[in-house]
């Protein structure tokens, strides 16, 4: 009987031991989260676990590098804070660091061995994080240190396309001057210049894009070129600036759908009337043996009707 209390009243002191140790963890990763460093140095001489994470995989060094926390994130690191531990969804610190543009945090742990081919769960590296969110500091900083511009992420996007579909220029300025190739295409055979023409967030990428020998009437696997991609979401000022580089106002995709036939079906009366002024065949027939008047009949949008009857 007394072997068996003395097996309880262990597991009760050791439970209590364990949890007393978590509170010390959650208390260390809150003190990271509010910057309060004086208590963070205080819990982590009690024996909080510098590593510890919560439910999410995140860490207190991961907090205090969302938090911008320089001093926190030293101190941290200092202690033997692991620089390359991932969340549940494969984030690290580093990958938190370029989202948020925390140059001298990410400058810290690149030092401290952060690891630039770390991936998340989507694929995406620290190099296409700080593209898409346009952290240009950031992509100088990683390509300074051998990032690699034409790695690609689950669906084939590099980060030259994120920047393109983001319109971030000058992020696409600095990867080009990097050798990023401009005319990769990801799983659906798209390039950064169609990925540009798809958002329609910056002419002006575009036309950087287009200078540095983008392919203005590459087909993407479905076969449609930038100013169908353009078109068929409505962009118009795409469509009028894809249209003054001389696209191919008739390229067909392989439903045989055109820039114009797309236009209609989004209702946007600008880009058909551009296309139309330009010259847009009219007379082309889809797949299904539709022209772009039969497409403006189902979808009885009078203006646009009007527009192909009056040509």
């Amino acid at each position: 009987m007394m072997r068996i209390l003395s097996l309880l009243f262990i597991l009760i002191v050791s439970f209590s031991v364990v949890a007393a140790d978590k509170e010390l963890d959650k208390q260390l990763r809150l003190a990271a989260m509010i910057d309060d460093d004086q208590h963070l140095e205080q819990l982590l001489a009690q024996g909080a676990d510098v590593n510890s994470a919560n439910k999410f995989g995140k860490t207190a060094l991961m907090f205090a590098v969302e938090n911008g926390n320089l001093l926190t994130v030293s101190i941290l690191l200092a202690r033997g804070a692991d620089v390359n531990i991932k969340t549940v969804a494969s984030c690290t610190a580093l990958t938190f660091a370029a989202e948020n543009g925390e140059i001298e945090i990410t400058s810290v742990l690149l030092e401290r061995g952060a690891d630039l081919s770390v991936r998340t769960r989507a694929g995406w590296n620290s190099l296409m994080v700080a593209s898409r969110y346009g952290q240009t500091e950031i992509v100088k900083q990683l390509l300074f240190k051998n990032a690699n511009p034409d790695e690609t992420d689950k669906d084939g996007l590099t980060s030259l396309m994120m920047a393109a579909a983001q319109g971030h220029k000058e992020i696409i300025e600095v990867l080009l001057k990097n050798g990023a190739n401009i005319q990769i295409q990801d799983k659906d055979g798209k390039t950064a210049l169609i990925h540009a023409a798809r958002s329609g967030k910056s002419n002006e990428s575009i036309i950087l894009l287009l200078k540095h020998g983008a392919r203005i009437d590459h087909h993407s696997i479905d076969g449609a070129t930038p100013l169908i991609w353009a078109a068929g979401q409505g962009n118009e000022n795409t469509v009028y600036l894809l249209l003054s580089y001389n696209a191919d106002i008739n390229a067909q995709d392989k439903q045989g759908t055109t820039a114009l036939m797309e236009a209609v079906t989004v209702r946007s009366v600008e880009a058909v009337r551009e296309l139309i002024n330009r010259g847009a065949n009219q007379s082309i027939k889809n797949n299904n043996g539709k022209q772009a008047v039969d497409i403006a009949n189902k979808h009885r949008n009078d203006k646009i009707r009007s527009l192909l009857i009056s040509k």
